[in-house]
């Protein structure tokens, strides 16, 4: 098997958990399911759209870490606890994918960890 780096954003769930942010191996990286919190609060409280937002800006800062950009993302997964506001996570998604156009998935979920969390997203790159 390929090297294996783990990457860490260093949140509390990653360490009681025990999961990484991201796993490159080889030239394949996939980030985790990654929510709108910063420092244990919920980011965008309401705002599925602000929420996503935040999320890709926290999925950009990993991949840069571990060597790449949102440009060798080929695939997204959206899960949201609201897929009547598709438009608004769509509308996010747009903003950092315009020109890139990953395979994406949108699903509706029951519930997340935190009610107050209404989207979580996970993404696949290849470098």
């Amino acid at each position: 098997m390929a090297e294996r780096i783990n990457f860490s954003t260093n949140t509390a769930w990653e360490n009681k958990v025990e999961y990484s942010r991201a796993v490159k191996v080889g030239n394949i990286i996939e980030v985790a399911g990654t929510t709108a919190v910063l420092d244990g609060k919920v980011v965008g409280a309401g705002s599925p759209y602000e929420q996503s937002k935040f999320i890709f800006q926290i999925i950009e800062k990993i991949l840069q870490q571990a060597g790449c950009s949102m440009k060798n993302v080929v695939r997204t997964r959206t899960f949201t606890t609201d897929i009547s506001k598709w438009e608004e996570m769509g509308r996010a998604h747009a903003e950092f994918f315009k020109d890139i156009r990953p395979a994406a998935t949108m699903v509706e979920v029951k519930s997340l960890i935190n009610l107050d969390l209404l989207v979580e997203i996970e993404v696949s790159a290849i470098m």
